[in-house]
């Protein structure tokens, strides 16, 4: 729900009137009838599967027999092992940086963690604050 002062006039919603050219006005209905088609039976996008599957098992329990069995799709395409695509293109790069199979591994050592220096305090002098004092106008 609103409040009366959040609800705004439909007057403000309606869009602005534009001026549209009959050319402008002739290509849109050009493009539309590009797109359109008149009939479409027969064609392969507008089969509606899932319907007509629907049916058939409507039926088939409607006679008292078993509904039938989706056919299961095979893959669309081909199925890549991915570590063999890894490990090739690691190999190719190790060759391309001459790492090949003549490259030795050596185990690196630890390194020492190096000891931290105590902070040396150091003492500074406190100056005393200075007082100033008023200075005299003359009227």
């Amino acid at each position: 729900m609103k409040w009366d002062d959040e609800v705004r006039s439909p007057k403000t919603l309606t869009p602005k009137p534009v001026d549209i050219t009959d050319e402008v006005i002739e290509r849109a209905t050009l493009l539309i009838d590009s797109m359109t088609v008149d009939d479409i039976t027969g064609q392969d996008w507008a089969t509606d599967r899932y319907t007509a599957a629907l049916e058939d098992v409507i039926h088939a329990k409607a006679d008292g027999k078993k509904p039938p069995r989706a056919a299961e799709e095979e893959p669309a395409g081909t199925v890549v092992d991915l570590m063999a695509a890894l490990e090739q293109s690691v190999q190719k790069a190790q060759e391309s940086r001459g790492e090949g199979e003549h490259a030795t591994v050596h185990e690196m050592k630890p390194k020492r963690a190096a000891k931290k220096a105590a902070a040396k305090k150091t003492t500074t002098k406190k100056t005393p604050a200075r007082k100033t004092t008023a200075k005299k106008r003359g009227a």
